[in-house]
């Protein structure tokens, strides 16, 4: 069984869709804890499951290296095989990157390497692109710039908003992410 930590920063809608496919019997991965660098909405799912969660404020600490050897601390605790930023929009640090790597991946609302950082999907818009996607990555210490695991392409049609767009894109991020940790835990997909 590969245990999960899953970092958010809102709602938290990719979070419940992977803790509703690792309470199948038959799935072989489980969250063992949710974390969040905010007062995240996105943690009430995580004690709808009996999971323990936890905060690190990114503002309380006064750097991004403190942030993150605090977070670092959150994680060792719950000792996981395996981290998902699942809407986390905070780039992790250095060192906790290399602490943890290769065992971090990231979902992304885009087809990377199109359109990276915080705003994928209005930059896929803004563009006049036909197409964007979604994407499973890696995390390495560039900003979505690590090894590709999984994508899709999306179509981008006439009168789409930011919202519509990302509407019919996050099933595909859920599905790709759910796909993406099961082929791990089974063994089909290693990370390097």
């Amino acid at each position: 069984m590969l245990n999960v930590a899953v970092l958010i920063s809102g709602a938290g809608s990719n979070l419940r869709a992977f803790l509703d496919a690792a309470a199948d019997a038959d799935y072989p991965a489980r969250v063992v804890a949710v974390g969040a660098d905010r007062d995240a909405e996105g943690l009430a799912h995580a004690d709808q499951f009996g999971i323990p969660s936890f905060s690190v404020p990114y503002s309380a600490y006064p750097t991004r290296d403190a942030w993150g050897e605090a977070l670092a601390v959150q994680l060792r605790a719950s000792n996981p095989d395996l981290i998902v930023l699942s809407g986390l929009m905070r780039l992790l640090p250095d060192g906790l990157v290399a602490e943890f790597a290769p065992r971090i991946i990231n979902t992304h609302p885009a087809y990377l390497p199109e359109f990276p950082g915080a705003h994928g999907v209005r930059d896929a818009l803004a563009s006049g692109a036909p197409q964007t996607g979604a994407s499973v990555i890696q995390v390495d210490g560039g900003v979505d710039t690590g090894p590709i695991l999984a994508q899709e392409r999306i179509a981008i049609e006439p009168g789409d908003t930011e919202e519509s767009l990302h509407d019919r894109i996050k099933p595909v991020e859920r599905r790709l992410l759910i796909d993406v940790v099961r082929r791990i835990a089974e063994g089909e997909l290693a990370l390097s």
